[in-house]
C-alpha cells in the first residue's frame, strides 16, 4: 500500500509565459501567469543583468581630420575606449499583445573614458578625455515562440536607441584644440554608442535570453515509472498587463505512452494581481497519473504472514483468523493466508472550492496457501472510503496530508460460512490509521519539488482550491550567482 503515495508526482512550475484559455482544441493541465508586478520585478532584474553587460561593450577606437583658421589641417585619433560607469535607472517591460513583450529604459547615462591623438605635420601630441552620456533611452521588442519541442523561444524583432546629450571633456596639451570642435566628435560618439548599446541587446538575447529559457523543462523524470509532458501547447501570448502561457503538464509512463481517455477541464482563472506569478494545476495532472499508476499495478499490495510484524497479535494464519471465520480452521487447520487488494479503478482526485477528496474503491482476496503451493480463494471483500487531503504550497515544492476516514467493508463472498465483518472491518480500520495514512503522509510531507528556471525562488505563497484546479500564487526572487 506505500506505493499509493507515489500517486501525487512532483509538478513542474514554470515561471516565465502563458497563454488566453479558449483558444485550443485542448485545455491545459498546467496555466502559469505572471502579473504586471512580476513583469517589472523581470524588468528591474533585466536592467541589472543589461548594465553590467554594457560594461563589456567593446568601443571601436574612430578617427578623423581637422581644419582650423590659424592653424591648418590635422589628424585626430580617439582610441582605448572604455566604459567606466553606467547608470540605468527606470524599466518597464508591457505586453505587446499577439507578440510577446516591450521593454524600454530611460533616464539613464554612461560614462566613457579614453585617450586620444593628434597629428599636425611631424608634431604628435596626445591627452585623456571623458565622454558624459545622458538621456538614454532604449525600446526593445521581444517576440515569444515556442519549438515544435515545446520549449519556448524569444527573439529580439526589433531595438532602437536615443541618445539626448553627449558631452566630451578633454584634457593635454592639445585638449583646448579638439574642443574647439566637439561637435564633430560627440556626433560620433552618440552613433557609435547607439549602434553598439542595439548590438550587444540583439546578441544578449540570442546568447543568454534564449539559453536561460531553455532551462524550463519539457519532459521531466518523476521515477522509474513516469515522466511529465510540460510542452508548451502553443506560442506565449501576451494579454493586458499579464503574460500568460499554457502547459501540457500530462504524466505518462516513459516506456509506452497511451493516450489519455479524458481531457483536461477548462480553469477560469481568478483576477488576482496581489502577487507575481500565478499558477493553476488542473486536476488533470493529478488523474493522468493515478491512471498511470493504477494501470502499472502500483496500487495493488499482496500481504503475506512474513510481512506482518512479529509482535503483532494478529497472524496471517487460519488459526489467527478464527475471530472473523469461525468456521475456518475446520477446513484448512494450520495453514497461513495472504490477502491480494487491488484498486478497482484509477482513483479521481476531485477538487471542489476548499477542499479536495477522491472515494478509492478496493477489492481484497483471501486465499489459503495450501500444501502444494497452490492458492486457494475463501473470501472476497468490497472496501470503500472517502479520503480528503490537505496541500501546502512553499518557497521550493508542494507538500501534502492525508486526513484519516473510516474504511468501510462490504463481504462480496465467502466460501467459509459466517464472516465477522464488523470485527475486520475495525482491525482495517486501526491499520489504516497507525499504518497506512502514517506511510503515506510520512512520503507527502517530503513534498514534490517545483523545478523553476535557474535561480528562481518563490516566497510569499498562498494556495487557494477552486473547481477543477488548484490556483497558487506567489511573489518571485532571483538569486544571483
Amino acid at each position: 500500500m506505500g506505493a499509493a503515495a507515489r500517486v501525487l508526482p512532483s509538478l513542474l512550475l514554470g515561471l516565465l509565459l502563458m497563454s488566453s484559455l479558449g483558444a485550443l482544441g485542448a485545455n491545459p493541465g498546467l496555466v502559469a501567469r505572471i502579473t504586471d508586478q512580476g513583469l517589472q520585478y523581470v524588468a528591474k532584474e533585466g536592467l541589472v543583468a543589461l548594465q553590467r553587460e554594457l560594461h563589456r561593450i567593446e568601443l571601436p577606437d574612430f578617427t578623423g581630420e581637422f581644419k582650423i583658421k590659424h592653424v591648418g589641417r590635422g589628424h585626430y585619433e580617439f582610441h582605448s575606449l572604455n566604459i567606466h560607469s553606467c547608470e540605468l535607472l527606470n524599466s518597464a517591460l508591457t505586453p505587446l499583445p499577439g507578440q510577446g513583450l516591450s521593454l524600454s529604459i530611460s533616464d539613464s547615462s554612461i560614462r566613457v573614458q579614453g585617450k586620444w591623438k593628434v597629428r599636425k605635420s611631424f608634431v604628435r601630441l596626445h591627452g585623456s578625455f571623458d565622454v558624459n552620456v545622458k538621456g538614454i533611452t532604449i525600446s526593445v521588442n521581444l517576440v515569444l515562440g515556442s519549438e515544435p519541442s515545446g520549449r519556448p523561444t524569444v527573439t529580439a524583432s526589433s531595438c532602437s536607441t536615443h541618445i539626448r546629450d553627449v558631452e566630451v571633456d578633454m584634457s593635454g596639451d592639445l585638449g583646448w584644440l579638439l574642443n574647439l570642435f566637439h561637435n564633430q566628435i560627440e556626433s560620433k560618439f552618440q552613433k557609435i554608442l547607439e549602434s553598439k548599446i542595439c548590438e550587444m541587446i540583439q546578441k544578449s538575447v540570442t546568447s543568454d535570453l534564449q539559453p536561460y529559457l531553455q532551462t524550463l523543462p519539457v519532459t521531466t523524470e518523476i521515477d522509474s515509472l513516469a515522466d511529465i509532458d510540460y510542452s508548451l501547447m502553443e506560442a506565449p501570448r501576451a494579454a493586458a498587463q499579464m503574460l500568460d502561457v499554457m502547459l501540457k503538464a500530462e504524466i505518462f509512463n516513459h516506456d509506452h505512452r497511451s493516450p489519455v481517455p479524458f481531457l483536461a477541464p477548462v480553469m477560469s482563472l481568478p483576477e488576482e494581481h496581489t502577487r507575481m506569478v500565478y499558477f493553476a494545476i488542473s486536476d488533470y495532472v493529478f488523474n493522468t497519473a493515478s491512471l498511470v499508476y493504477h494501470e502499472a499495478g502500483y496500487l495493488n499490495f499482496s500481504i503475506t504472514d512474513d510481512m506482518v510484524p512479529p509482535t503483532s497479535n494478529i497472524r496471517l494464519t487460519t488459526q489467527s483468523f478464527r475471530a472473523f471465520i469461525p468456521r475456518i480452521t475446520k477446513r484448512y487447520p494450520n495453514m497461513k493466508l495472504e490477502l491480494q487488494g487491488r484498486v478497482v479503478s484509477a482513483p479521481i482526485l476531485n477538487f471542489s472550492p476548499g477542499n479536495l477528496s477522491l472515494a478509492p474503491q478496493m477489492e481484497i482476496e483471501g486465499f489459503v496457501l495450501l500444501p502444494n503451493s497452490a492458492k486457494e480463494l475463501i473470501f472476497q471483500l468490497g472496501v470503500t472510503t472517502n479520503l480528503s487531503a490537505a496541500l501546502t504550497f512553499n518557497t521550493s515544492k508542494i507538500t501534502g496530508i492525508l486526513k484519516p476516514e473510516k474504511v468501510q467493508v462490504e463481504l462480496k463472498e465467502s466460501k467459509v460460512g459466517l464472516f465477522n465483518v464488523e470485527l475486520l472491518e475495525a482491525l482495517l480500520n486501526y491499520y489504516t490509521l497507525n499504518t497506512l495514512y502514517a506511510e503515506i503522509n510520512a512520503k507527502l510531507a517530503l513534498g514534490f519539488p517545483l523545478p523553476l528556471l535557474k535561480r528562481i525562488q518563490l516566497y510569499d505563497p498562498v494556495l487557494q482550491i477552486h473547481k477543477d484546479f488548484l490556483f497558487l500564487g506567489a511573489n518571485v526572487k532571483y538569486l544571483r550567482g
